[in-house]
């Protein structure tokens, strides 16, 4: 038995929005056996863009039913049958949405139309539903209402079990079988040829714009993951929606993939990557000789042109080190614009001269720099006799690569020759001094 459905709703995702009609159509496999339609009140506004499309506008649902009056209705309809519907995990998820909300746990088999239009129709210009119907001289009635368009899924049902695709529907229906959450625009053909491997993973659009990067440590795993989820949200639904196809770069392990992937979405700058977007490196402490003769330190925002001493990624974090070079080698809070107060001749009273107050600037720079490491990360690489290395020099992230078995693991020049330079962020620093701790066996520093 299968329930044919279709819904209409107030917006894209089911965590944030209501249903305002549904239409089911219980069928045998031969014939529908029962129907059932209803305006529903979503108890939220209908904006004007879905009013525009359905028709459908707050008057009308004023005095439609509740989801929860509907509820077990819908329940007893759809808990024992295979749920149908074109491009169905949207259906599904905002009917199983709005059912958990009443009480009732809806797990049951599903099957999409598009998928199965795909398959028993091959070589269509579209599968969208009105145009999927023009191209089999469907008549669809009351377009972009559940009740007209459940109709027409119904009779495009009708038209692949009249053309052979019960055998599609066995297959797809197999527990192995990976038909009933994939995307309808996704070939399987793409995910089986995921690895099971470490390596950052690209979503693609139906034009092959990238709309989402991730890492993962098993690509493949990962991938279903985002796809088989119970998730009423936005995302999910986009990528449900959206993604035609999916590209991948193996890596060597997760350090690697996650700085692949943090460097891939501050390039690309996906449209459903949240995270991670925010301008690396925004302040830099710099050193510059005032009037008097005076070498000032100062934080400032980062200068392409101009080298900074060190790079922070919150004006905090450069301000703490500041003062701490100020209490340890005895500099000025005005001449390093930590007090901004101006400078006075009160002030300068209490100063040392400008050779040696610009010594100690001096000395409190070198420290610095000596105390910024400068490291290797060496690790297995994906292939034999390579190893895969990070380089941190002078505390910031310089760049990796593979290198050979053979390479001159502690001449830092010769290793920059076979590296790759990778812009620094405070994401990636810190994640490479958190596996270098936790695995001091692959560190070596460099001088």
């Amino acid at each position: 038995m299968y329930a044919i459905v279709d819904i209409e709703t107030t917006g894209g995702h089911a965590s944030a929005n209501g249903i305002t009609e549904i239409a089911v159509y219980v069928h045998d496999g031969e014939r529908t056996v029962q129907h059932f339609t209803t305006l529903i009140n979503p108890q939220q506004n209908v904006p004007s863009f879905i009013t525009a499309l359905t028709g459908i506008n707050n008057a009308m649902l004023s005095s439609a039913p509740l989801f929860s009056d509907v509820a077990q209705k819908l329940y007893e309809l759809l808990c024992d049958n295979i749920f149908v519907a074109h491009n169905v995990n949207f259906d599904f998820s905002f009917v199983q949405h709005q059912l958990k909300k009443c009480g009732y746990e809806l797990s049951v088999k599903k099957l999409c139309t598009v998928r199965l239009s795909r398959k028993t129709f091959p070589g269509l210009p579209s599968y969208s539903l009105g145009k999927l119907c023009r191209s089999l001289n469907i008549t669809v009635q009351d377009r972009h209402r559940a009740d007209g368009d459940a109709k027409a899924t119904e009779i495009l049902f009708n038209r692949i079990l009249a053309s052979g695709g019960l055998e599609h529907i066995d297959t797809m229906l197999k527990r192995t079988s990976s038909e009933q959450w994939l995307p309808p625009h996704l070939d399987k053909k793409i995910i089986n040829a995921l690895p099971p491997l470490p390596g950052v993973y690209y979503f693609h659009d139906t034009k092959g714009k990238i709309i989402y990067i991730g890492k993962a440590i098993n690509i493949k795993k990962r991938v279903v993951s985002h796809f088989t989820c119970i998730d009423a949200g936005n995302r999910r639904q986009q990528f449900l929606r959206l993604v035609t196809n999916i590209s991948f770069k193996e890596c060597a392990n997760e350090l690697h993939a996650l700085i692949l992937e943090s460097t891939e979405i501050k390039k690309i700058w996906p449209k459903y990557n949240y995270s991670q977007k925010q301008p690396a490196q925004k302040y830099g402490l710099y050193s510059f000789e005032d009037g008097r003769g005076y070498t000032r330190l100062a934080i400032d925002k980062r200068k392409k042109n101009l080298p900074a001493a060190y790079v922070f990624n919150m004006l905090h974090e450069g301000q703490v080190l500041l003062k701490k070079m100020i209490e340890e080698f005895e500099l000025n809070y005005k001449l390093c614009y930590i007090d901004k107060t101006p400078l006075t001749e009160y002030d300068l009273s209490f100063l040392d001269e400008p050779g040696i107050y610009n010594n100690k600037v001096k000395n409190a720079l070198v420290l610095l720099q000596e105390q910024l490491p400068s490291f290797a990360l060496i690790d297995n690489g994906i292939r034999e006799n390579e190893k895969l290395c990070f380089l941190i020099e002078q505390g910031s992230f310089w760049g990796m690569g593979y290198i050979s078995d053979n390479s001159q693991y502690n001449d830092i020049d010769v290793l920059k020759q076979s590296l790759q330079p990778f812009a620094d962020n405070d994401f990636i620093r810190n994640s490479i001094y958190a596996y270098a701790a936790a695995n001091p066996e692959k560190k070596l520093l460099l001088k």
